[in-house]
């Protein structure tokens, strides 16, 4: 069934790698780096075509984020829990099944590592989105296939 919505699609987007974005919401959305939502889309989007687009919440998230973010087609996952966890497992969960051809965790916690290198040995490639330069995981990008340091 898959090759027949391959087909379907326009020839180039055929082609186009599906990317899975997940972004750490907690690390990534502080005062300090001044992350953009649509430059975090617009990283992706250079990546491949976009297949998943998610960001990760805890429970103190404001209201206004939640809503930028869905306007700008993310979907927002809110957990009580540590974000980091969530995020984790699922990455690693369609990075495993196949839904993705590549995977952008966007974080400086080096604890996404082992989702990297996990999602390399089962040929998904691999792209670490650091916040700005202060907030750089040298672990991560060293980790993934790329690296993109957003700067404001």
């Amino acid at each position: 069934m898959f090759d027949r919505v391959r087909s379907r699609l326009a020839p180039d987007t055929a082609r186009e790698p599906a990317v899975g974005l997940f972004v750490d919401g907690p690390n990534v959305f502080r005062d300090e780096f001044d992350v953009d939502l649509d430059d975090l889309r617009d990283v992706t989007r250079e990546h491949g075509r976009v297949g998943v687009i998610r960001l990760y919440l805890d429970e103190h998230a404001t209201p206004g984020l939640i809503q930028a973010a869905e306007a700008r087609g993310f979907e927002v996952i809110v957990t009580s829990g540590d974000v980091d966890v969530k995020l984790a497992v699922d990455a690693t969960a369609l990075a495993g099944d196949g839904t993705i051809d590549r995977l952008a965790i966007a974080s400086r916690d080096t604890d996404f590592k082992p989702v990297l290198e996990y999602a390399g040995t089962v040929g998904v490639e691999t792209v670490a989105i650091a916040p700005g330069s202060h907030g750089r995981s040298d672990a991560l990008q060293n980790a993934a296939d790329d690296a993109v340091t957003l700067e404001p």
